[in-house]
């Protein structure tokens, strides 16, 4: 069954439920990083525009079941009223119960209710049908444009649709939804993975899975430390996952009877800790006792660039090393520009890739970024997923 989108539903004056992803970062009550609101704007502008009544849900953080003021969506509230232009987004207390219901049966068409944090209650974590009916009363129509939580089977996003008469995606969701496909099914080619990030146990389903459709894996971060090492490099302090030796050695291999090249770093930049203001870089087999790998080398980029070159399709998932320290972050910021420049059709797969992009300021330069860093991975592994399922 095809999934409908918002374009296919008659929304004038009725109550819409939008689950959205507005699990942002916040420092003393601050969004240090709103792009997942303003991903979701088009959609939201869209139903305003046409007479649509409201009815946003999201969770933020992990408040475990129980209602945490320093996670209250009141920052986000005020954040989302300021890019819509609106006098007002208002914030009930809870998500269910009688001030909620309030709140929106007084609701004009163009208004907009952003629902308390979902995570409050433990029922939304539990994909609990009994929360998920108090959500439905709210609504006439459900809209997922949610994408980053749509690999979770939670009420609001599993649950819930299926209550629903009327269920659509949003245009991220679609968005999403068409450059994965795209990626799965039909890659440009030659197509290559970029692969960074702290762990190769996180990365172990989608690594086998891009095995059967990719030219080529490129490899940086730490779990780069971990192939290295499984090669026989002595890595000092760095980060390895000795317990997935075995695991990198045997994905190697695989990679070598299919013909896929897996390219790993040259040169490392190297540090004294992750506190490091300063690196200084080595040969793989140079790392001194005391010290860490802590990001690419130039000679590694300049090797990833030749790779790349002439790329019709390259998907990018997690940073080339620590770019959280400017010291270590050259390689994922110049794995951003080479990847920014290229003619290929670009993707990127969430999470820390994401904010790396958008700290070097290339984000418009890419044909897809994505707000899902875990769900990404888990569509591109085949696996299925709640949020998407639910809404055929």
């Amino acid at each position: 069954m095809s999934i409908r989108t918002i374009d296919d539903l008659e929304v004038a004056g009725r109550r819409v439920f939008v689950r959205v992803d507005f699990n942002v970062p916040l420092s003393d009550g601050e969004i240090t990083d709103d792009s997942r609101i303003r991903a979701a704007l088009p959609t939201l502008r869209a139903l305003i525009e046409r007479g649509a009544k409201l009815i946003l849900a999201s969770h933020l953080g992990r408040p475990k079941g129980k209602p945490r003021p320093e996670l209250s969506l009141e920052p986000v509230a005020l954040k989302l009223a300021e890019l819509l232009s609106l006098d007002e987004v208002i914030l009930p207390d809870d998500c269910i119960g009688d001030g909620a219901k309030k709140v929106v049966s007084d609701l004009r068409d163009g208004g907009v209710v952003l629902l308390e944090n979902l995570r409050f209650h433990p029922g939304e974590e539990a994909n609990d049908p009994a929360f998920a009916r108090e959500l439905a009363v709210l609504a006439e129509i459900y809209v997922n444009d949610a994408f980053g939580a749509a690999h979770r089977a939670h009420a609001s996003v599993s649950a819930l649709p299926q209550l629903m008469e009327f269920r659509a995606a949003g245009y991220l969701m679609k968005a999403e939804l068409a450059a994965l496909t795209r990626i799965q099914d039909d890659p440009p080619r030659p197509f290559y993975a970029v692969l960074g990030g702290a762990k190769v146990s996180d990365k172990i389903g989608v690594i086998e899975a891009l095995m059967k459709r990719v030219d080529g894996i490129l490899i940086g971060g730490a779990m780069a430390n971990t192939f290295l090492a499984a090669r026989g490099a002595s890595l000092g302090k760095s980060l390895v996952e000795d317990d997935k030796l075995a695991l990198a050695r045997t994905l190697l291999q695989k990679a070598d009877d299919a013909g896929i090249a897996i390219h790993l770093p040259r040169d490392l930049r190297v540090g004294a800790s992750i506190e490091a203001t300063e690196g200084r870089v080595v040969g793989i087999d140079e790392v001194g006792e005391e010290e860490m790998a802590l990001d690419i080398g130039p000679a590694t980029l300049r090797a990833y660039q030749e790779a790349l070159f002439g790329a019709g399709g390259v998907f990018w998932n997690g940073p080339m090393g620590l770019f959280e320290n400017p010291a270590f972050a050259e390689g994922t910021l110049g794995v951003a520009r080479l990847l920014a420049e290229s003619k290929a059709f670009t993707v990127v797969g969430g999470g820390d890739s994401v904010a790396a992009i958008n700290q070097s300021g290339l984000a418009d330069r890419f044909d897809h970024v994505s707000t899902g860093g875990g769900a990404s991975l888990e569509f591109l592994e085949g696996k299925k997923m709640p949020g998407v399922e639910a809404l055929r």
